[in-house]
């Protein structure tokens, strides 16, 4: 669909990893995939999924190429960003593959873990609105076993701070 991957070319029993890159949960989910490709051998496959910002069916109503290629390229140094953050640039010692889905997450994830020899890996962020929503999709569609990795918890030094913090303590100072 639209182009973005090719699954007959990819290699058997990857591991593929579903990178937001603004979470916690996103960055330790793409450390642990790459230690488990490293460990055995795999192809690291990073997927970040992206949509124009006001979704696709109002996108579609008035589409404009333009627009969708600039947040396609914002997805992109998302991703970039992700594995200068976690790793420096690559990751060493593994084969590793940067894909942009276009789609929701959940969804985009089943679809390139595809084989039932692959991995999929997921970042799982604590508390939040929906916790877990793209964990549950994967658990209940993917055709290979999901590996959920947890936000890593924040410093208690910072938890207490952000306890006493007041909204003075954000303001701008001149």
């Amino acid at each position: 669909m639209n182009g973005e991957w090719d699954d007959e070319t990819a290699g058997p029993g990857r591991v593929v990893v579903g990178v937001s890159g603004d979470s916690l949960a996103s960055l330790a989910a793409l450390r642990v995939a790459a230690r488990e490709a490293r460990g055995t051998g795999r192809t690291l496959v990073a997927v970040l999924a992206w949509e124009p910002p006001e979704g696709e069916a109002l996108y579609l109503r008035h589409p404009d190429p333009a627009w969708a290629a600039h947040w396609r390229g914002v997805a992109q140094e998302r991703l970039a960003g992700a594995f200068d953050e976690v790793f420096g640039g690559g990751p060493p010692g593994v084969v590793a593959e940067r894909r942009l889905v276009r789609g929701r997450p959940g969804p985009a994830l089943c679809r390139v873990a595809s084989r039932p020899e692959d991995l999929l890996v997921v970042g799982v962020r604590r508390g939040g609105r929906w916790p877990g929503r793209v964990r549950r999709y994967a658990e209940a569609h993917a055709a290979c076993p999901v590996l959920a990795v947890p936000a890593p918890p924040e410093p208690v030094a910072l938890r207490r701070a952000l306890r006493r913090a007041r909204a003075a303590d954000f303001a701008a100072q001149r």
